[in-house]
């Protein structure tokens, strides 16, 4: 199917009466993870790890990002195109065209403002979640992917899967990011992640066993060991989680990249993310979902896993929302 039949059929998704392909949600916390070979996105209640609804999307539904206003916000490198679903409703409120290769959102943090990285096309495009419109494109020299938003005025994105550049975007005005440098970090980058302390920024490797810790303030970063690359990146309290999906592994690490343990996941999985306790049966919960094996597994705040759930055959991004 070319590109632009695929964007129709996302379309004819969208405006199609929302309904579940399970069990309505009846509301509370879930992870959205991307069913990749079968064009929907899986809702799995945090709780019990039970599959309480499949949204049909376009194809290739790769990436998925939550806001803090209530939207999430689906990339699809096949159709060129980016889906807006409502966090509550558990549906699909728009489709959005005009992308080249779609890869991954950063969320505005104080306005219902998304940053999605195009990797084709060389961009960062800034979409206005309640009008569901694109309002700016910012050019990058490079392939833009992995992005960050710290709760300062900065976005940082790494140009590649392994990239020898990372740029940083001035978000003075949060609708019209503003280039404002490029640098060249220790390794091959991957993932880029805003620590909660708003000091520093981690950033992974897409080459090499290792992560770097910089500060805002400037200086050198520092380096540390980690598990196989590429490595991904998620916060909660006062640790850090980092998946490496190629090793099998989360490892639970201090704020200052100290590591404390090691938990064994399903292989392939690369992506992580994590919900505060107030969403996740008052204690705060890690998510990782596996690309190779399409399971989600759900960790304790400790590390411990405390569910595995085959929900796909590829599952590669998962966010955590309040439904219903």
């Amino acid at each position: 199917m070319r590109r632009r039949e695929l964007l129709a059929a996302a379309v004819a998704v969208a405006v199609a009466p929302a309904r579940a392909l399970g069990a309505s949600t009846g509301g509370g916390t879930v992870a959205l993870v991307t069913a990749d070979l079968e064009s929907h996105v899986v809702a799995l209640e945090l709780a019990s790890g039970r599959v309480v609804k499949r949204i049909p999307t376009a194809a290739g539904p790769r990436s998925l990002e939550s806001s803090p206003f209530g939207q999430v916000v689906v990339g699809h490198v096949p159709a060129g195109a980016v889906s807006i679903l409502d966090a509550t409703t558990l549906s699909v409120r728009a489709v959005l065209g005009g992308f080249g290769k779609p890869r991954y959102t950063a969320m505005n943090p104080a306005e219902p403002l998304a940053y999605v990285t195009d990797s084709e096309l060389g961009e960062v495009v800034t979409i206005d979640l309640d009008r569901r419109a694109v309002v700016h494109r910012t050019r990058v020299p490079g392939r833009a992917r992995h992005v960050s938003v710290g709760s300062g005025n900065a976005l940082w994105t790494a140009l590649g899967s392994a990239a020898d550049r990372i740029a940083v975007l001035d978000l003075a005005d949060p609708r019209r990011p503003r280039l404002a440098r490029v640098f060249t970090p220790p390794f091959p980058a991957h993932d880029v992640v805003f620590a909660p302390d708003g000091t520093h920024v981690w950033v992974t490797s897409g080459a090499r066993n290792a992560f770097a810790v910089y500060r805002l303030a400037g200086g050198a970063p520092r380096v540390l060991a980690a598990a196989a690359p590429p490595q991904h990146v998620a916060f909660v309290l006062s640790h850090a989680f980092v998946a490496s999906g190629r090793d099998g592994t989360v490892q639970r690490r201090r704020i200052d990249g100290s590591p404390i343990r090691a938990t064994r996941v399903p292989h392939g999985s690369y992506n992580v993310t994590c919900a505060l306790p107030e969403l996740s049966f008052g204690r705060a919960a890690v998510v990782t979902p596996s690309l190779d094996r399409g399971t989600v597994a759900v960790l304790e705040p400790g590390g411990a896993v405390r569910l595995v759930r085959r929900v796909a055959r590829s599952a590669h991004d998962a966010c955590v929302v309040e439904a219903g």
